[in-house]
């Protein structure tokens, strides 16, 4: 079983207010994000932090496990280890994407999916023109470790401590943006 882990607990200091529930398009950033990592998982888990309570209420249209990260000022890599902790043994892989990121493509997640599959890779990162990006897959094989890394780099330090059991999928496009700023927002409404 492949699961989703949507990293949607920050405070949106840059934004000025939570800007995950800032709407695009008619519905909060958080939900686009939560529906594409849904529709290409068997199962989503979303780790929430800052004004949690809102968050959930954005959310609560979507099939999904939610999880409160109370230490979620402590970076991004406390989310990945609240998330992590919280989900059951049958899940052989998780795959990470982050919940400001609501225009990550699906068929960017089922290619991570797919070369997982080929592979056997533990870790599998989508690369967009030669610079990593999300999403990232982690097998269970690296899950003990996943939950051991600290600070705001989430999966970043698995992928530098042994690059050997990495495989990048190269997308042939930018990143999908991160909205950390009004203006970021208003570029992704464009």
């Amino acid at each position: 079983m492949i699961a989703g882990l949507l990293l949607a607990a920050g405070g949106g200091r840059r934004f000025g207010s939570q800007k995950l529930l800032a709407p695009l398009n008619g519905s909060p950033i958080v939900a686009w994000s939560a529906a594409t990592l849904a529709a290409e998982t068997d199962e989503l888990w979303i780790v929430v932090g800052s004004e949690s309570d809102a968050v959930r209420r954005a959310l609560a249209d979507l099939p999904a496990h939610v999880i409160e990260n109370e230490q979620w000022r402590e970076g991004l890599s406390s989310s990945l280890a609240v998330g992590i902790r919280a989900l059951q043994p049958e899940i052989d892989a998780i795959v990470i994407a982050l919940g400001d990121q609501p225009s990550l493509q699906a068929e960017t997640i089922r290619e991570v999916i797919a070369t997982w599959r080929v592979t056997g890779r533990p870790i599998v990162s989508a690369r967009y023109h030669g610079t990593r990006g999300h999403p990232v897959l982690l097998d269970r094989r690296v899950f003990d470790e996943a939950t051991r890394v600290s600070g705001d780099v989430g999966a970043r330090d698995l992928i530098a401590r042994d690059p050997s059991r990495v495989t990048f999928v190269d997308i042939n496009a930018d990143p999908p943006p991160d909205v950390d700023t009004r203006d970021d927002l208003s570029a992704l409404e464009r």
